[in-house]
């Protein structure tokens, strides 16, 4: 790929995505890149650019290219300490408080492991403490993950950081040992709705406040104006009292917002 494509092709990522794309990461871009060739039978990197931003192909184009240079890394009960922080301080604090209704956003959640874990959390939480009620938004730029978590089907081994005990309450195994595969239980499944959002869009369309915030390891791709941006329109979307939790690797330092740091990346918007 020409430099000059490249160039375009990293500009257009930026815009849409916010992702930043270094001449550091052409090579992993061009390899992204080869599967969208094979599928529209295109034979250079250099013409698939030609194509991208000739006529009207950029309308539906830009889709496939954003979904090939999203990073999908996730794992049910990623970063666990903020789940035993969520059962353990947040749910008894909102309980506490007279929140019945727990609403909670995913807000990039790839295949679907963070809002299933989420779902599992707090429906365990009600079921042993008789309440609260709970609905979970999850959202993701990648059309193609969304459908695979909507589908709530992975690879036995994909579970395997899941407590044995919510394993057993809500994981289906198939029928077919051959398969490995399980798949959420149909009350998980029902508790969450998927839809795409784009976090550089100018306001998130999330309805009512949210009680919970996850937007994890998503804002290291980001750079620091980008950072801002996205994380203060979290906080409008958050409830007063609400959480923020961010990836282990992540901070809001010099961003200058009103929120408060209760645990390691988690925050709390004031009352």
């Amino acid at each position: 790929m020409s430099k000059r494509n490249f160039a375009q092709l990293a500009a257009y990522i930026y815009e849409v995505s916010g992702i930043k794309m270094p001449e550091t990461k052409k090579t992993m871009l061009e390899g992204r890149l080869r599967r969208r060739l094979r599928a529209i039978g295109v034979d250079t990197l250099d013409r698939y650019c030609e194509y991208v931003f000739s006529g009207d192909h950029l309308a539906t184009e830009g889709l496939h290219l954003i979904n090939a240079v999203t990073t999908n890394k996730t794992d049910f009960f990623r970063e666990p300490a903020h789940f035993d922080h969520l059962v353990d301080r947040v749910l008894p604090e909102l309980t506490g408080r007279g929140v019945r209704s727990v609403r909670a956003w995913s807000a990039a959640c790839s295949t679907g492991p963070e809002p299933y874990t989420l779902a599992m959390v707090l429906d365990d939480y009600a079921d042993r403490t008789g309440g609260p009620d709970y609905g979970i938004l999850a959202t993701d730029l990648d059309t193609e993950v969304l459908a695979a978590a909507r589908a709530g089907i992975y690879p036995a081994e994909l579970v395997d950081p899941v407590p044995s005990a919510l394993r057993r309450k809500y994981v289906m195994v198939s029928n077919d040992p051959a398969r490995r595969e399980v798949r959420m239980v149909p009350r998980l499944r029902s508790a969450i709705g998927f839809g795409r959002l784009n976090l550089m869009d100018d306001r998130y369309p999330v309805g009512e406040a949210m009680h919970l915030i996850f937007c994890r390891n998503v804002l290291i791709y980001f750079d620091k104006a980008t950072q801002k941006k996205v994380v203060s329109q979290l906080y409008d979307c958050l409830a007063p009292g609400g959480y923020l939790f961010l990836g282990h690797s992540e901070s809001i330092t010099g961003l200058g917002l009103p929120l408060e740091q209760v645990a390691n990346t988690v925050f709390r918007r004031g009352m």
